[in-house]
C-alpha cells in the first residue's frame, strides 16, 4: 500500500484482500494515514505492520529509524561538524519522522544548532534539487535522509564546486549496493531488511497460529558504516 492511497482506497484495497480469503495482511507503512485508515476497520484476520512508530504492539515490527538517525549525527558531531543539517524525507512518511526525531534530539542533546529540516521525495532529482538550493558552508555537514537523496545531492554539489568530503561532509541512510562505489563512496546507516523480512513472517505466523503467545519486539538495530563521504570539519583534522 503506497502513501497515495487515501482511506477509501485502503478499504478496498483490503476488501479486495479479504476476498481473495487471506489468512493475514502484511502493511508496510510508508504513510502514517495509511497505518491510521487501516487500524480503523473491523478486520477478521490478523494485521502485522512494518511500521516505524513510537507505539509498541505485537503486531508491529520495525527497524530502528531513530537510533539510526542519531548514529549518524553523533559521527559527523564527533568530527567537530557543529553545523549538522537535515534533508528529510516527506513528514508524512514514519520512518522520516522518526529520523528527523533522532537528528534533532542528538543535536538538542550536544546544544548544536538546529535548522529546519527540507524534504524531498525520496529521490536522486529531489535531492539533486534541493542540492542545488542548499545554503552550505565550508565546514558544514549534512544528513540525507536516504542514499538516492545523497546521489542527487552529491552530483548538485560537484556542479557548484563544493567538495565533499573536504569542505562538506554527508551521511546518507539504507547502505543502497551503490553506496560504496560513488565518488566518494557515501557514509551511510545500514538497514537489515532481511531480517526485517524474517520477523515479519514470524510475526504473521504467530498471529494466525498462536495469538495468544504473541509478544512485542524491541526494533532491529541499524549499523553505521563509515566510508570516504565524511572527514573531521577544519580544525579538527
Amino acid at each position: 500500500m503506497t502513501a497515495h492511497f487515501h482511506a477509501a482506497g485502503v478499504r478496498a484495497a483490503v476488501e479486495g484482500l479479504l476476498r481473495q480469503r487471506v489468512d493475514a495482511i502484511v502493511l508496510v507503512v510508508v504513510d502514517s494515514a495509511v497505518l491510521e485508515a487501516v487500524r480503523a476497520l473491523d478486520l477478521s484476520i490478523p494485521l502485522v505492520a512494518a511500521a516505524s512508530t513510537a507505539r509498541r504492539s505485537p503486531r508491529i515490527v520495525s527497524i530502528d529509524q531513530y537510533r539510526g538517525a542519531r548514529s549518524a549525527v553523533r559521527h559527523l558531531a564527533e568530527l567537530g561538524h557543529t553545523r549538522i543539517l537535515h534533508l528529510a524525507w516527506p513528514p508524512t512518511a514514519p520512518d522520516a519522522a522518526e529520523r528527523v526525531r533522532g537528528w534533532r534530539d542528538e543535536l538538542s542533546e550536544r546544544r548544536l544548532e538546529i535548522v529546519d529540516p527540507v524534504h524531498g521525495d525520496w529521490s536522486a532529482a529531489s535531492g539533486y534539487r534541493l542540492g542545488l538550493e542548499l545554503e552550505v558552508e565550508p565546514g558544514s555537514a549534512l544528513f540525507v535522509g536516504n542514499d538516492h537523496m545523497a546521489i542527487g545531492v552529491l552530483s548538485a554539489l560537484r556542479e557548484r564546486g563544493i567538495r565533499v568530503p573536504e569542505d562538506v561532509s554527508i551521511v546518507g541512510f539504507d547502505d543502497v549496493p551503490e553506496a560504496g562505489y560513488l565518488y566518494p563512496p557515501l557514509t551511510t546507516v545500514r538497514q537489515d531488511f532481511a531480517s526485517l523480512g524474517e520477523l515479519i513472517m514470524q510475526k504473521v505466523l504467530v498471529a494466525v497460529e498462536e495469538p495468544e503467545t504473541a509478544t512485542e519486539d524491541t526494533p532491529l538495530p541499524t549499523h553505521l558504516i563509515v566510508r570516504q563521504s565524511t572527514r573531521p570539519a577544519p580544525g579538527n583534522a
